[in-house]
């Protein structure tokens, strides 16, 4: 089959798709600010400039890449086609999960409830969120079905991806997610806010669940897939 997609973004969808996706992600991590109460916070800093430089490199490398995979992002919640389960958890997961998180290390940095990290557990805390963001925009330009949520994408050629970091591990996106996630609280040298961090870890290890059964009960080829990659996120553990 093919590998080039079946239809080509339009020039005014792509560019609307990747202003909104900017505008969110510049605008909710400002929400660590408020609840911190100050703009004196340069582990903030790090985290929101950094966050921010590898989702504008990464859009625009789609962009090129895979300029149809835009629009498919931009309208995920959307389709009709995607699983109910996960039309409840993506905004969960990415948007609700996220905010309470924000708002721990905030209220944590405002009233001063944690110990300080260690520099050195910073800078490694730095490190794996940088890995982290690293594996998922991997995973990203590899896969042209990247989707937002997930659904067997019929009309756009849908086939198993086994290139790239898809031979190490089944869901290397999610891999990715969960390094960047945990270890952001700690680069905002927040202990506490590393609880909500670990459900919203222990949501994206069941939607990996969920998305790995349907992809073999729907996607063909998938379940061959399975028996040379054996681990959904971690190899060598699960």
């Amino acid at each position: 089959m093919s590998d080039k997609p079946r239809a080509v973004t339009p020039p005014h969808i792509g560019l609307r798709a990747a202003l909104r996706a900017l505008l969110i992600v510049a605008a909710l991590p400002l929400l660590l600010f408020a609840f911190a109460g100050t703009w004196r916070w340069w582990q903030a800093w790090v985290y929101f400039g950094s966050g921010l430089l590898f989702t504008v490199a990464s859009r625009a490398l789609v962009a090129v890449r895979f300029p149809d995979l835009i629009a498919e992002r931009a309208n995920s919640l959307e389709n009709q086609e995607a699983k109910p389960w996960d039309r409840v958890l993506v905004p969960i997961l990415t948007v609700f999960g996220p905010l309470v998180e924000w708002a721990v290390a905030g209220l944590d940095k405002r009233f001063g409830w944690s110990a300080p990290v260690p520099t050195v557990v910073w800078w490694a805390a730095l490190a794996v969120l940088v890995a982290g963001w690293a594996l998922a925009t991997w995973a990203l330009l590899t896969n042209r079905w990247f989707s937002g949520t997930v659904r067997i994408q019929t009309e756009r050629g849908h086939r198993v991806v086994h290139t790239g970091p898809y031979r190490y591990v089944r869901h290397p996106g999610y891999t990715g997610a969960l390094l960047g996630n945990l270890s952001s609280m700690l680069v905002l040298a927040s202990w506490w806010a590393l609880i909500p961090a670990a459900l919203v870890a222990a949501g994206t290890v069941l939607r990996t669940v969920l998305e790995d059964r349907t992809l073999q009960a729907e996607l063909p080829g998938y379940k061959e897939y399975t028996e040379h990659t054996r681990y959904r996120l971690l190899p060598g553990i699960w």
